[in-house]
């Protein structure tokens, strides 16, 4: 058994240097560190939440005391156009209002731009889940596609020695020519397979450049395993995995969000209250001589516009309910998602271990069968189905390898794993 993987493990190397040595080479780390400097898709995210800040500090605006400085120069003509008095006037003053009441409308407006930063940085963390998702099942897809060169490279030289072998019994008079043709056909299906493999390595290449970010074609090459281990071997509290899902919390960011606009838009019908205050000069000549100040009180209540308001207390109780259902429907869905996906790579894993049996034992009947072919002891018929075997249980131990690690990508992404999730 050991000898096996040491032989794996050479050809895996081997395929790593048949790649060229031009090649980028990347571990996993170095696909996180380079995907949170370039995915468009994160960095689009991040200027998600810098507007949320923005629209805080506009929010908290309407709170602050409102100051204007004005200049004014002004001609006026009585008594006729043509022999008419000429009037000029001058002035500047600086003028300030300060919201005093507004039935707690500029308050809860502030309130919920506070909570959109959460909703907005809840909505990055998905975004970034997203993100690793992709950048690890391209990553998966890379590894594979190098180990699947190897393989296809070992599928073919079992194929060329059955050929050569067939070959020279069927020259001998000591095999049909049925077998012979079999044999040709599983040497050009083994030369086939191989090439798609060389040609699938580079759109893999290209899909991983991509996810990180890259727009140019760089022929990488990924340093790996297919180690599928997780420290998830029970099974986990999935409620709490929900609840701390940036999915789930974004939802309950958009409630909060929806409940102070409902409250925002119930202070529409309350007085609004502004304390105002001014100071200036004006007068005929320049500079201005004669100074003026004055301060007041402003009050207006809406009486009459046309149901507006009223429309926009049933838009936000509508908006409400949706996000309340949203939460609900968010939930079920996350819990669903963890449990398939957590049974998914308990499931995935089994079958690497059933899958690696199967290997062993295929390769040790092959040997067997090897030997008797040679001697004569089975019939052709017997011995290419013993071949078949093996080659079918390499191409399933690979897949099985990589299926493992894309079950458990997508059981980090139903936790809500980001780019910094440590596996």
């Amino acid at each position: 058994m050991r000898r096996y993987f040491f032989c794996i493990y050479i050809i895996f190397i081997a395929s790593f240097i048949a790649l060229g040595d031009d090649n980028v080479e990347l571990g996993w780390g170095d696909c996180l560190s380079y995907a949170q400097k370039s995915n468009p898709e994160l960095i689009s995210a991040r200027t998600i939440i810098d507007q949320a800040y923005a629209d805080k500090d506009i929010a908290r605006s309407s709170l602050l005391p409102d100051i204007a400085a004005s200049l004014v120069y002004s001609r006026s003509v009585s008594g006729g156009l043509q022999n008419g008095h000429i009037t000029d006037n001058h002035s500047y003053a600086l003028t300030a209002s300060q919201l005093i009441f507004d039935g707690l409308k500029a308050q809860n407006n502030l309130t919920a731009a506070k909570e959109n930063i959460q909703y907005s940085s809840h909505e990055y963390g998905f975004a970034s889940a997203k993100v690793r998702l992709n950048l690890r099942s391209a990553f998966i897809a890379l590894l594979k596609a190098q180990a699947m060169i190897a393989t296809a490279g070992e599928i073919l030289a079992l194929r060329r020695e059955e050929a050569d072998l067939i070959k020279l019994r069927y020259d001998s008079g000591l095999e049909h020519k049925g077998a012979l043709l079999r044999a040709q056909a599983n040497l050009a299906q083994g030369e086939t397979e191989s090439a798609q493999a060389k040609r699938n390595l580079r759109f893999c290449q290209r899909q991983l450049a991509v996810r990180i970010g890259w727009s140019d074609f760089k022929a990488l090459k990924v340093n790996g395993d297919f180690n599928s281990a997780d420290d998830d071997q029970t099974m986990p509290d999935f409620d709490a995995l929900v609840k701390n899902n940036p999915q789930y919390l974004a939802a309950l960011a958009k409630k909060n969000i929806n409940e102070y606009d409902l409250h925002a838009s119930y202070g529409e019908f309350a007085p609004e209250i502004k304390a105002t205050a001014d100071i200036g000069k004006s007068s005929a000549t320049w500079p201005p001589q004669n100074a003026g100040w004055g301060v007041g009180v402003n009050l207006s209540m809406p009486l009459f516009e046309g149901g507006l308001n009223k429309a926009k207390v049933d838009k936000a109780l509508s908006s409400r309910a949706q996000a309340l259902a949203d939460v609900d429907s968010t939930y079920n869905a996350l819990v669903m998602a963890l449990e398939q996906y957590w049974a998914g790579m308990c499931d995935a894993r089994e079958a690497v271990s059933v899958k690696e049996k199967v290997l062993l034992a295929c390769n040790e009947r092959y040997e067997i069968g090897k030997a008797q072919y040679s001697t004569g002891f089975i019939d052709f018929d017997s011995w290419i189905i013993i071949e078949d075997d093996l080659v079918n249980a390499k191409k399933a131990y690979l897949n099985a390898q990589a299926d493992a690690l894309y079950a458990q990508a997508n059981w980090v992404y139903a936790k809500g794993g980001v780019l910094e999730y440590a596996n």
